[in-house]
Order: C-alpha cells, then structure tokens, then sequence
C-alpha cells in the first residue's frame, strides 16, 4: 500500500511517497516545493501526482498550524487546508491532518541512533511522558503519553504561556518587551528564531554593556533575518563576537528552563527531546553546562529533573519521519 505523507509549512513543503513494505524511514519519491508559488496545497499535491505515477490509497500531512475538526490554517499562508476535501479530489481512502509537532512527536519512537545526539543519558522511566521541545521560526511543544503499549502524542501550545524570568538579566529582558510594546511576553517571545533572538538582541544592545564588532553590524545592517547572521557569528570561535555570543548564552538558558518546565508539567521522566531547526546547529553550546544547569534548576526537583535523558533530534526531516509513521497505519 502506498501513502502520501507531507510536512506542510509556511515556507516549504515536503511531499513523498511511503510503502508499508519500506516502512517510514525510506522514502520511494520526495519533492520540495516553495509553499508560497501556489494557491493551495492541493495544487502541489496535483503537481506532484502527475509526477510519480503511484497508486496512493491514503494520505497524512503534518501542518504548521492548529488542526481543528480536519481542518487547519497554515501559518504564514493564505491556505486552509480540509481533510475531506482533499480525500474527495484525490479518492484517497483516507486523510488525516496532524500538527506539526505531533508529526515531530510520533518520529521519536522510531528514530535511530544516528538520528540523536544524546545530551545526557540520565535515567530513563518506561512507560512514561516523553517531552519534545522544537525552536525554530516558532517555539513548539508538545508531550507523548504511554498507553497501551504505545506513545500518543498530545499537541499542545505550551510556549504561549507566560514567560517567568528566573535571575536579574532576564527581569530585565521582560521589562525591555514590555517596553517594546508586547503586553504579553510568552516564551516563544522570548525564546525562538522569528521573535525570540531579534528581541534578545535589542535588550542586550540597550543595555550598552556589549561591543559589537563593525563587520557583525553591517552584516545585521544587510539582513532580512536577523537570527541566522546572529547565531552564525555566537558560534564562529574564530572571529568573537561578544554581543552575539551574550545573545546565544542568554537565548539557552531560556531554552533550558522552559525545558525543565515542560518536564514538570508532564512528569517527562521518558525524556526530553529538543527538535526544529536550531538545535542541530548549536549542539556545541547546549553541550555546556549552562543548558542542564538551567532546566535542573527547580528548587526541591533538581534531583529528579537531573536524572532525566536529554536528546537533540538531528535529522531534518523528522516531521515527515513522524508524519509518515502516523501515515502507513491502516485507516481506522
């Protein structure tokens, strides 16, 4: 049986074919296209259909965007995507639309060895919630539960809570949003790509506590986003750059607090997994002590929460890793 399997976003998106027989970590075809040069994603779909000639029974795609009743609104675009519609133009036997990180969360008990760097291996509880973090443009969360004898993956929108600041530096950092004109700081604020580390850098450079190298001003000065240009220059060791290094320093310990509070929330003695796009590209930094330290922080729970596994999900097609675990089982 084949399936098709996307990884919908405001930017990209992946499409592919799977077979029961291969399973969900081998592709047969897999086409990128930019979101944004079509109208909606059935037009993708149609596009890539008359491309590979595959006899697809089912589909399932993970969406950046809540899906509600079948039905979801992807973020960045124009689309609404509607799972019966989509069944009916294509007679699929079925479509199921996902969230993206519950896309991101049903990969992790398929994922192989090489597809993790494990942080700290800790002391893995079976049975129980597993934690899954992912900063990218946004900040996602979400948790799985056991039940049964497998994981379900509960989506959630964890990183809109209310950002609580744990020392000086970061009261300040929530006066400087507010300043901002943001009335509600949430962590996602605070601690992602798209929001997070451009407002990070605002506080730190009004603070006129840090230098800031000529050549890093004109490189921000040249910019669109920010972020990449700020992280590149944190963990370029060769030519420091004292304010994009504070900004990196300031960004994880954020990132390793609200981590230690999702292993609260869900008693995420299974683990903690850090996904999406920046991870991978500063596993260097999360490596020192500063990440752990700050999600082991929790007064009478240090304990606990220092003996839990902490991951980094290094491959980047995890959510259609996860989508299409979601997607080759039979239609319920």
């Amino acid at each position: 049986m084949y399936s098709l399997i996307g990884d919908i976003g405001g930017t990209k998106t992946i499409l592919a074919v799977f077979s029961t027989e291969r399973g969900p970590h081998d592709s047969l075809v897999e086409k990128t296209y930019e979101s944004a040069t079509y109208d909606s994603l059935e037009s993708i779909i149609s596009d890539f259909l008359s491309l590979y000639k595959y006899a697809v029974d089912q589909a399932c795609f993970g969406v950046a965007g809540p899906v509600i009743e079948g039905s979801a609104r992807i973020t960045n675009l124009s689309w609404t995507i509607e799972s019966r519609k989509i069944k009916d133009t294509f007679k699929f036997s079925s479509v199921v639309l996902i969230n993206d990180m519950v896309a991101l969360a049903n990969s992790i008990p398929v994922l192989e060895p090489g597809d993790i760097f494990t942080m700290r291996t800790g002391k893995a509880m079976k049975g129980t919630c597993i934690g899954i973090l992912a900063p990218g443009t946004g900040l996602g969360e979400c948790f799985l539960t056991y039940q049964n004898g497998s994981y379900i993956a509960n989506p959630s929108e964890g990183s809109h809570a209310s950002f609580a600041p744990v020392n000086e530096n970061q009261i300040n950092l929530l006066r400087y949003a507010h300043s901002q004109g943001h009335e509600h700081v949430s962590f996602e604020r605070v601690c992602s790509g798209g929001l997070g580390v451009p407002l990070l850098y605002g506080y730190l450079k009004s603070t006129g506590k840090y230098t800031e190298p000529g050549w890093f001003a004109e490189k921000l000065a040249r910019a669109a986003d920010l972020t990449p240009v700020i992280i590149n220059a944190a963990m370029d060791k060769d030519h420091p750059c004292e304010i994009a290094a504070a900004v990196l320093d300031l960004f994880v310990e954020i990132l390793g607090a609200e981590a230690g509070n999702l292993a609260l929330k869900v008693l995420a003695t299974g683990g903690i997994y850090l996904g999406g796009g920046i991870p991978p590209r500063i596993v260097q930094k999360l490596s020192e002590p500063m990440f752990l330290d700050s999600l082991n922080e929790k007064g009478r729970f240090q304990e606990l929460l220092s003996n839990i596994p902490v991951h980094v999900i290094l491959n980047p097609k995890a959510g259609l890793l996860g989508a299409a675990f979601v997607g080759l089982k039979p239609p319920a």
